[in-house]
């Protein structure tokens, strides 16, 4: 089996068992810090995604040594708030899938799971240089796209470490109903402008500026060209910001 495309759950009933009744509501909202699903509503849904009309297929990247595949299973992943306790400058994220084998109209009730690093460079679920973080999830989670193609996420803006760029992982699986594979991997990377802002920024000044990777094209997996992995973002850094990303993956 490949690694980057693990199976995600044999049928819905299933599903729905080992992601702790993944159709109640409950699940569904978000009870994060500071009501952090109400402030970020209006931007949102203000986001304009009339470029879905004109999708393109998401770049296939590496899941990277990260993926702790096993989230899948675990029913606590099936979450909008995915911040635990990291500390941070705060993050929306939104992606719109879409199916670009259905003149890109919307791809509801596909599974997106999303991992990424804390400030300080570190990934939940493994011991790294530094730091063991064996039995913790923060920063990651699961969820199903709603009938627009929206899947929304909380949490805190990445850190970096040495030789990439900001970035963040997500797999995409069209179709929580069938035993699939992902049919997406890729990454999410971030306008330079914002990352440079939020890295010089109190929670973030004491690491400071990437000097490894400066710029996107300097990173091995974004140089043959990323631009449909730049999120666009409103925001700042006492305010906390809101990305959102179309993914186009062939369903």
């Amino acid at each position: 089996m490949n690694p980057s495309e693990p199976p995600f759950t044999p049928s819905r009933r299933e599903a729905l068992g080992a992601f702790g009744a993944l159709s109640a509501a409950p699940l569904f909202s978000f009870a994060g810090p500071a009501d952090a699903e109400d402030v970020w509503a209006g931007q949102f849904d203000a986001f304009d995604f009339a470029a879905a009309r004109q999708c393109a297929l998401i770049p296939q990247e590496t899941a990277g040594p990260f993926p702790l595949l096993e989230a899948l299973d675990m029913a606590a992943m099936v979450r909008r708030d995915i911040t635990e306790d990291r500390p941070g400058v705060p993050l929306a994220l939104a992606l719109k899938l879409v199916n670009v084998n259905a003149a890109c109209a919307p791809l509801a009730n596909a599974a997106v799971y999303v991992w990424y690093c804390d400030k300080d460079g570190a990934y939940s679920g493994y011991r790294q240089a530094g730091h063991d973080t064996r039995g913790q999830t923060f920063l990651r989670g699961v969820q199903l796209s709603d009938a627009r193609g929206l899947v929304r996420f909380a949490g805190i803006f990445p850190g970096w470490y040495p030789g990439r760029i900001t970035h963040v992982h997500f797999q995409v699986y069209p179709n929580a109903d069938t035993r699939r594979h992902a049919t997406a991997t890729s990454q999410i990377a971030f306008p330079q402008e914002v990352t440079k802002a939020v890295y010089a920024s109190p929670l973030y000044a004491a690491r400071g500026q990437n000097r490894s990777v400066p710029e996107i094209a300097d990173d091995g997996i974004f140089s043959d060209g990323a631009s449909y992995q730049i999120a666009k973002m409103k925001g700042s850094v006492e305010a906390g910001y809101a990305a959102k990303l179309l993914v186009g993956v062939a369903a």
